[in-house]
């Protein structure tokens, strides 16, 4: 029992922390002030560690689609709250910690579906790779949106404080 769950705690920090290493090369694109990668690294982290316990826990596993909704929901409030501290607009964080949760292997298998979808002539053949094609297109689809919103709905909430970093 310790072992498994020192076992999970290690991938939790793991998770977090090959996705800080991403949002900072990611951040690093845009050339934000240097006092913004750490807390871009931190926002990601923290973002991609939520959705990791959401989607692996005892308790009933989430869906990919929700879990990242609610770690783009805690990544949306941590920039909002962490913006003024660092002087920067809240999307110099968000966008950066948002990128290492894209959904790419679904994007992907859907483009892929397409493709053997279009080169099959065989009905069968063709029904089961449209399914595909449908399933990996929609979850990639809703997860891209969830994290849109999840993201950009406390800077609408929060408007006073979001703002308060560019003043």
């Amino acid at each position: 029992m310790a072992l498994t769950m020192m076992t999970y705690l290690f991938n939790i920090l793991q998770d977090g922390f090959f996705a800080a290493i991403a949002a900072t090369g990611f951040a690093s694109i845009s050339n934000p002030p240097r006092q913004a990668y750490k807390y871009c690294a931190l926002i990601a982290a923290l973002g991609h560690a939520t959705r990791y316990v959401l989607t692996h826990n005892a308790y009933g596993e989430m869906h990919l689609i929700g879990a990242s909704f609610i770690a783009s929901l805690v990544i949306g409030v941590l920039t909002v709250f962490l913006a003024p501290r660092a002087k920067c607009p809240a999307e110099t964080f968000s966008f950066p910690a948002l990128l290492p949760m894209i959904p790419g292997m679904y994007a992907y298998r859907t483009i892929e579906a397409l493709l053997l979808c279009l080169t099959n002539q065989e009905e069968h053949a063709f029904n089961h790779y449209f399914y595909l094609l449908s399933y990996n297109g929609l979850t990639c689809t809703f997860i891209i949106l969830g994290m849109v919103v999840g993201a950009t709905l406390p800077i609408f909430l929060f408007k006073n404080t979001s703002f308060k970093a560019t003043r």
